[in-house]
């Protein structure tokens, strides 16, 4: 699923504060919305669910320890992509496997720290999302995923995967919970409806932005369906690969497509290719 943007690309003139936004620019700092995207999204998703059980089940932390240990390490890699000047593989994905662990921290510690019910954590994830991206557009005027060339604007695309995560993971769960499908039939259920905004958007017309953050947030439970289905028992379901194999196994994938896009580009926006080429 690729998207178009209406807006243009900022230039090397355009690298300087405008009168609407006090903030250095910069160029884009986020990847090509191309198949490689959503594969690694997927995949970071699947290490997100069983990473997040990993630590809270194999290493004792609970889940207060681990949240708190992922959240320290999120925050040290936002510093490092923030202080970027430009997308880079090796920085972005990182922040994104470890943003899907926090995410996921986050909806698990309301439902089973707090006993928040998961109609409510997912409406509440749902409020806030949407609060994001209304204070999003009212000030940057658009919410173009192409043009994150901006701190304000880079803040609220990482506030809003955050939130994408942590509402794909209550959603997900309530409806795995209520409809009793099993992992291979969820991950079917929210393939499919990928698929249908694939559909919406391509024929359809479905506007680019709204398909790409729907599309976005259906991949965090599929992904989620995913994992428990390698990991889980067979007596539950599952093909019990365990979490330990699963993690490693999805991170190896991660990592040979991290490097693999670091080293061809092919997920960078042209005109940083161009100005790559015009500097050897």
């Amino acid at each position: 699923m690729t998207y178009e943007t209406s807006e243009p690309l900022p230039t090397p003139a355009d690298d300087r504060p405008t009168a609407r936004s006090s903030h250095r620019r910069r160029w884009n700092k986020v990847p090509e919305v191309i198949l490689y995207f959503w594969v690694i999204k997927v995949l970071c998703t699947t290490v997100g669910e069983t990473a997040a059980d990993l630590l809270n089940e194999k290493a004792g932390l609970g889940l207060t320890g681990v949240s708190a240990l992922m959240s320290a390490l999120l925050a040290i890699a936002l510093v490092v992509q923030f202080r970027t000047s430009a997308y880079r593989a090796g920085v972005y994905w990182p922040v994104v496997a470890l943003i899907s662990v926090v995410g996921t921290l986050i909806s698990d510690n309301l439902t089973d720290n707090m006993g928040v019910p998961l109609e409510t954590s997912t409406t509440v994830f749902a409020i806030i999302l949407a609060v994001v991206f209304i204070i999003w557009y009212r000030r940057e005027r658009t919410l173009s995923i192409h043009n994150i060339d901006s701190t304000s604007r880079e803040s609220f695309y990482w506030l809003a995967v955050l939130f994408t995560f942590a509402l794909g993971t209550a959603a997900g769960d309530l409806v795995s919970e209520r409809m009793n499908l099993g992992y291979w039939l969820s991950a079917t259920l929210f393939a499919l409806a990928i698929a249908a905004v694939a559909v919406a958007h391509f024929a359809l017309g479905l506007d680019a932005v709204w398909s790409f953050w729907i599309a976005y947030i259906l991949t965090r439970p599929l992904g989620a369906s995913i994992g428990d289905y390698l990991s889980q028992p067979t007596g539950d379901g599952g093909l019990g690969l365990g979490t330990v194999v699963t993690s490693v196994l999805f991170l190896a994938v991660i990592l040979g497509l991290v490097v693999f896009l670091s080293v061809t580009r092919k997920d960078v926006t042209e005109p940083e290719r161009v100005a790559v080429r015009q500097t050897v």
